[in-house]
């Protein structure tokens, strides 16, 4: 019975076999196909990123070459001449910022406003539009332009809390601007710097430095 039985797998086996090359004969080239896609689209997304990479190092070269400039105007010009665009557009505007005057501002209060913009670039564009001395805001609007600096978390709130300091001074409310220098002293987010100007303030204000 063994033989028999033996014979039988055989034949079976090979009809397998040949169900199998019948299959790799008809639909192989679909499994080359996908391989070829699969590594060539690999080959590609290595390629875009070097690309992009370098793009990116040459982009940062540029504007690292016009900020070694020290003639100011001859800064302007070469950062209005670098071809950018995306996030390293808002980069470049907020150094046109420190260059520039009302041109800035306008520049500044679009990005601030700009919804397709990371939240990061938006708050510290309408931080710098608030610190513009020409920048053309009235206390409500520096105001409005602050408030959402100021929720704890986020990246620029003791700095904002210093202009907020600034804007209530311009109202007329020097007990609040003290008050929120002196919570600035006892902040554990303000920097040094940040520290000495608010004490500074407080005391020019003639008001009491908190206990740190």
């Amino acid at each position: 019975m063994s033989n028999p039985e033996n014979f039988i797998d055989e034949v079976t086996e090979e009809v397998r076999r040949d169900k199998l090359f019948a299959l790799m004969r008809k639909y192989g080239w679909i499994a080359v196909t996908l391989v070829v896609l699969l590594v060539g689209g690999a080959a590609y997304n290595e390629w875009s990123k070097a690309q992009a990479q370098a793009k990116a190092e040459a982009l940062g070269d540029a504007i690292l070459a016009t900020e070694e400039l020290e003639d100011a105007a001859a800064r302007k010009a070469a950062l209005a001449e670098l071809s950018i665009s995306g996030d390293a557009r808002a980069v470049v505007t907020l150094l046109q910022a420190d260059e520039d005057g009302k041109v800035a501002a306008e520049q500044l209060a679009e990005m601030s406003d700009d919804a397709n913009l990371p939240k990061m670039y938006r708050d510290l564009a309408a931080l710098k539009l608030v610190m513009q001395a020409d920048g053309g805001l009235s206390a409500e609007d520096a105001t409005a332009r602050l408030a959402p600096l100021l929720q704890a978390g986020a990246p620029f709130r003791v700095l904002a809390e210093e202009q907020m300091a600034l804007v209530e001074l311009t109202n007329g409310d020097k007990a609040a601007a003290i008050s929120r220098l002196q919570a600035l002293l006892l902040d554990e987010e303000a920097s040094r710097a940040l520290r000495q100007r608010a004490s500074q303030l407080i005391v020019a204000l003639g008001g009491a430095l908190a206990a740190s």
